[in-house]
């Protein structure tokens, strides 16, 4: 696993040890920021189900400013520390251990909002309309902003959803499927 542009381009990153966690390879990791866009200017970013940080620091590294990383897992909030460290990225970043509804709602009490926030869960563990109803209930999620859904294949996530409309929808290998929902202005 490595950062694949930016910055920190070809750095290797660490993984969470053991099998709970399932790391976004580089292959969808690259797609998925062409998707995106291929480099930020600034911005700020939420990685919501943080597993070893990949999806936070690719972003940090091609341009985003700040990444508010959380997993509710120790040994994933540990390893995110060591990548972000290894990195020098701690001034641009605050890490949390917490469960994820619980973080959305710490966040909307701070007033937090962001460019772009990720969600790549355990599969089949999350209600992914729930999640973007959280985020929209906490106003988190900035005009034009984009939500990232890493989901099992078999998954379908609806093509509308109020205030949002779907930018992308693709299936990598048969298993994986991403889904880019953007907000309206």
């Amino acid at each position: 696993m490595r950062v694949i542009a930016g910055i920190h381009k070809g750095r290797q990153l660490k993984a969470v040890p053991g099998k709970d966690t399932r790391p976004t390879t580089d292959k969808v990791k690259e797609a998925v920021f062409q998707i995106l866009g291929p480099f930020f200017q600034g911005g700020s970013c939420l990685d919501l189900f943080a597993g070893s940080g990949s999806l936070g620091i690719e972003a940090l590294s091609r341009g985003m400013e700040t990444c508010v990383f959380v997993d509710k897992h120790p040994k994933a909030i540990q390893t995110v520390r060591e990548n972000v460290s290894m990195l020098k990225l701690n001034d641009h970043v605050e890490i949390f251990r917490a469960e994820a509804y619980r973080a959305l709602s710490a966040a909307g009490k701070r007033g937090l909002s962001f460019d772009l926030i990720f969600l790549d869960p355990p599969y089949n563990k999350v209600d992914y309309l729930e999640l973007i109803e959280s985020i929209e209930k906490e106003q988190l999620l900035r005009s034009g902003g984009v939500i990232y859904c890493e989901h099992d294949a078999n998954d379908i996530l609806p093509e509308t959803l109020p205030g949002f409309s779907m930018k992308k929808h693709t299936n990598y290998g048969g298993t994986i499927a991403i889904t880019i929902f953007q907000k309206e202005n």
